[in-house]
């Protein structure tokens, strides 16, 4: 069975690509399972040095991958470059991990105690069709790095850059069965990580909807989770904030991506005070956003996925939705959706309250610090954020009140491959990237011996 992948910008045929059946999922993973006793057993320092030589070939085909992307997700370009830079970076960055992956040493009486970070085994990574180079890579790499061998299914609609990261991984000296691709359908690939009792761990980015049944579904075999799902972010703007630089980048904090992020900022809280003001500054930058041809290199924002995606995100504008004002976008072929403000008659809204996954913002006012507060937090969500104001005092006190993983002050930088990256509440489970990364990948043993 093949599936035909879309240019999302054109809506042509790109490529046919082989769709997995069961049978071929396990005979994937007992691939893994027999090359996961000598992957864990390479010395810590050759398995950084193996790592290393994937990040230089990444490197070295970081201009494909990223023209790749282009006609596969719709990303602008520089977006795909710095996406494609950001698998060499977290490459980089796990290949330092291996050596560092220390136990300890406990005073306890008779002996002595020793604790080692072993391997889970087989992990199973499920990428999504939003970020699929990046994310791919934020599971893959601590994975390997912790002594892993890795199954990675990407997105039906997105498979093309995952492919070649396993083609890259190969002429990078990575063992056979150590990283492999599969394609196919969720329904078969993804849930055989799930029921598979050699998969040990499963990290899956997506809905929150699928990512409780995947963790419903691992329960039975008490399977280790990652879940990076939903998000509802808000970006809180104070009176005593830069408004100009506030209203300047809050555009590329939700349609970014064509908003089809989960760190979208796709809420703007703004203090009564200095609504309209803000109002005023935001709209010119909306639509000064440059919306078209995604291999341009001064193009903002591409397309949508797919046509399904786009009468998705149409259909949180109702006609007694108020839009405050939309930027521009091209017409004829492709799934193009133009940048839009809305302004929420309710707080219940589903403007407000769902993920739209797409270019639309609702701008809501706040009265004072405790509302702003409140505000935010009242989603099943918890993510991403960022928050405006010149008192540092204030700035203190609201993220540290604010329910979500990961926040900014005065800008709306989310995500670095050396910091942890995860979220609160539905949000999802467990953390990425960072300095701990590798240990997520692994199982704490402790070893008394006896000295007396």
């Amino acid at each position: 069975m093949t599936t035909q992948v879309i240019n999302p910008a054109t809506a042509a045929v790109l490529a046919t690509v082989e769709a997995a059946d069961l049978a071929a999922t396990d005979a994937a993973i007992e691939r893994a399972r027999r090359a996961a006793a000598d992957w864990r057993s390479v010395a810590p320092g050759d398995r950084a040095r193996l790592l290393r030589r994937f990040a230089e070939a990444v490197d070295a085909d970081l201009e494909h991958l990223a023209r790749l992307e282009v006609r596969n997700a719709g990303h602008t370009i520089g977006n795909a470059r710095w996406e494609a830079g950001n698998v060499r970076d977290v490459l980089h960055y796990s290949a330092g991990l291996p050596e560092r992956l220390l136990g300890s040493q406990i005073p306890v009486a008779g002996g002595v105690d020793i604790t080692f970070c072993e391997p889970l085994g087989v992990v199973g990574v499920i990428v999504p069709w939003n970020f699929p180079m990046p994310i791919a890579a934020w599971g893959f790499a601590p994975a390997l790095a912790a002594g892993n061998t890795v199954v990675l299914k990407p997105a039906e609609l997105t498979p093309l850059t995952a492919l070649r990261l396993g083609e890259l991984a190969r002429e990078a000296g990575l063992p056979d069965g150590v990283f492999q691709i599969v394609t196919g359908a969720g329904s078969v690939v993804g849930q055989r990580f799930v029921t598979h009792p050699a998969v040990r761990k499963v990290v899956f980015t997506g809905s929150t909807e699928v990512g409780k049944q995947i963790m419903a579904g691992c329960a039975a075999q008490v399977k280790r989770v990652t879940l990076e799902l939903g998000g509802k972010s808000a970006n809180i703007v104070f009176a005593d904030a830069d408004l100009e630089r506030a209203a300047a980048t809050a555009p590329y904090a939700v349609f970014d991506n064509a908003g089809q992020d989960c760190c979208a900022r796709s809420r703007i809280l703004v203090q009564r005070g200095v609504f309209d003001r803000f109002l005023e500054l935001l709209e010119p930058a909306v639509q000064g956003v440059r919306v078209g041809d995604p291999a341009d290199e001064s193009t903002e924002m591409g397309p949508l996925i797919s046509a399904a995606h786009r009468e998705r995100v149409a259909g949180f504008l109702k006609s007694s939705t108020e839009v405050a004002f939309t930027g521009t976008c091209p017409d004829g072929p492709g799934f193009w959706f133009a940048p839009t403000v809305v302004l929420p008659g309710s707080p219940t809204d589903r403007v407000v309250t769902e993920e739209v996954f797409g270019p639309v913002v609702a701008v809501l006012p706040f009265e004072d610090e405790a509302d702003a507060i409140r505000i935010a937090n009242d989603t099943e969500y918890g993510l991403s954020g960022s928050l405006w104001t010149s008192d540092i005092g204030r700035a203190l006190r609201v993220t540290r009140a604010v329910e979500a993983g990961n926040l900014s002050v005065n800008s709306h930088s989310s995500v670095r491959y050396s910091t942890p990256f995860g979220g609160f509440k539905q949000s999802g489970l467990g953390r990425e990237l960072g300095p701990d990364a590798a240990r997520a990948f692994t199982e704490t043993k402790n070893v008394f011996i006896a000295t007396e």
